[in-house]
């Protein structure tokens, strides 16, 4: 099984990033941009998490399907 445990650090430090963008453009009195760096982080890591859905998707077709 085995999830990378790479991904995990990935999401982790890109969620990291994102919140403290989010806090320093709301300080600043800059909120649309705030939100703006929250939803573009969100959709980078669903794109990421998209990926790691598709190779999960085709081994379990290759698996019940006895693709190679």
């Amino acid at each position: 099984m085995g999830i990378d445990v790479d991904l995990i650090f990935k999401i982790a430090g890109v969620g990291i990033i994102v919140a403290f963008l989010h806090t320093v453009l709301d300080q600043v009195g800059k909120k649309e941009y705030a939100q703006w760096v929250t939803l573009v982080g969100f959709i980078f890591i669903l794109f990421m998490v998209a990926s790691v859905m598709d190779d999960l998707f085709e081994k379990i077709k290759s698996v019940f399907l006895f693709e190679g």
